[in-house]
């Protein structure tokens, strides 16, 4: 068995997103060369936003990975160390929080907890065969795959929308499939989705079951009338869910406080979690709100509590 490399550092922060990498940025300036373990690409689900148009101070929006970028550069300006690694495991019992990875074993003072959510899945049987082969979770990563043809997308909140307008851009037609008769988006999400003529929404439906080709790969998808229990086919070649998100939280099972949905309870003012010294932010946590600007106040709030806490270490 391999032996672990053991590295120590005062604070830890999991996750490289947007609360990840805010937390770094003031645990940096706090003197405390924090470092950040991230699993994918720093940015996290911001990287996978085509055009961010809420965060202040970007009058005409932007990309979620040029603002992921500039996190990333800041966060590192003040001594952040950025480190590609999947955490494995955590042990949260003891004065030191002790952090696993396949090759490591991290021993800090503090940690926060910022490894964000993962997209909720329908749940519909073949789901999992289909990825790769029609559905999709992310429509700026795999959009351009279906360009010139018919697309859904599963969803009503701000995701779903802004995933509906940009594959507008690039498929012929796009259906939007909510169980509701209004849309949860954003005003500004809606006026621009309502504003597109290849645009149809399917109101208060669910999706229902995939429908495949000779060759295994998705060409409908079934929608049911949630008060009728009436079946449409809708004939399209991919499907782009958004329907929420799950919190990235299996490693943390035992650790510390964790709600029915599987985030982390945290104090609403210190964002503690019932572990002494480890705190957590953004999407992973218990919160009313999941955007980027929140998560990003999280990041600071929370590395603000683990620089009071190490003063007291």
């Amino acid at each position: 068995m391999t032996e672990l490399q053991h590295v120590s550092c005062d604070v830890l922060i999991i996750g490289a997103g947007p609360a990840g990498l805010s937390a770094a940025v003031y645990a940096g300036r706090a003197g405390f060369e924090p470092v950040v373990l991230e699993a994918g690409a720093p940015g996290g689900q911001l990287s996978q936003i085509a055009h961010l148009d809420n965060y202040p101070g970007f009058a005409e929006g932007l990309a979620g990975y040029e603002l992921a970028f500039s996190l990333q550069n800041q966060a590192q300006r003040f001594g952040a160390r950025i480190e590609s690694a999947a955490v494995d495991r955590v042990d949260f019992s003891g004065d030191a929080k002790l952090v696993y990875t396949a090759d490591c074993v991290y021993d800090a003072k503090s940690v926060v907890i910022a490894s964000g959510a993962h997209p909720r899945h329908l749940g519909i049987p073949g789901e999992g065969k289909l990825v790769g082969h029609g559905v999709s979770y992310c429509a700026t990563c795999d959009g351009g795959f279906f360009r010139g043809r018919d697309v859904a997308v599963v969803g009503g909140g701000d995701t779903a929308v802004s995933d509906a307008v940009y594959l507008a851009r690039l498929c012929r037609r796009v259906y939007v499939v909510h169980r509701r008769d209004s849309l949860r988006a954003a005003k500004s999400y809606q006026d621009a989705l309502f504003a597109l003529d290849n645009v149809e929404c399917v109101w208060n439906a669910t999706a229902a079951s995939f429908e495949t080709d000779d060759a295994g790969a998705l060409s409908g998808l079934v929608v049911e009338d949630v008060a009728t229990g009436e079946k449409r086919t809708l004939p399209v070649a991919g499907v782009f869910v958004a329907v929420g998100t799950v919190p990235n939280t299996d490693y943390l099972a035992g650790q510390v406080k964790l709600n029915e949905q599987g985030a982390v309870v945290t104090d609403e003012r210190t964002l503690a979690t019932s572990a002494r010294g480890v705190f957590a932010a953004g999407d992973v946590r218990t919160t009313p709100l999941r955007q980027v600007v929140t998560a990003a106040s999280d990041g600071a709030r929370a590395a603000e509590s683990a620089a009071q806490f190490m003063e007291v270490w």
